[in-house]
């Protein structure tokens, strides 16, 4: 009977943990555009990090609109990073 009581419960947290990361996923993916995007006006398009940040914010698409939005944000998270490491020149 307790495990009845519980279910509806751990459903509700899966939900409410999901839908953090479905924000953070957005967010952190559309700074990644942006910020991409400057990189490539700024001239920085042809280095190995840029390249490494495309091919991670088009992974963290997919897994957005297959909503596993963690993984999402996880890369996203990592392309900014390798932006960064472009725009340094590195």
């Amino acid at each position: 009977m307790k495990a009845w009581i519980l279910l509806p419960i751990a459903l509700l947290a899966g939900c409410s943990a999901t839908t953090s990361y479905r924000d953070s996923c957005a967010n952190q993916l559309d700074a990644a555009w942006q910020e991409l995007d400057l990189a490539k006006a700024e001239g920085f398009a042809g280095t190995v990090s840029y390249s490494k940040a495309a091919s991670l914010m088009t992974a963290a698409k997919t897994q957005q609109q297959f909503e596993a939005f963690r993984g999402c944000a996880n890369k996203s998270e990592k392309a900014r990073f390798y932006i960064r490491e472009s725009r340094a020149g590195r």
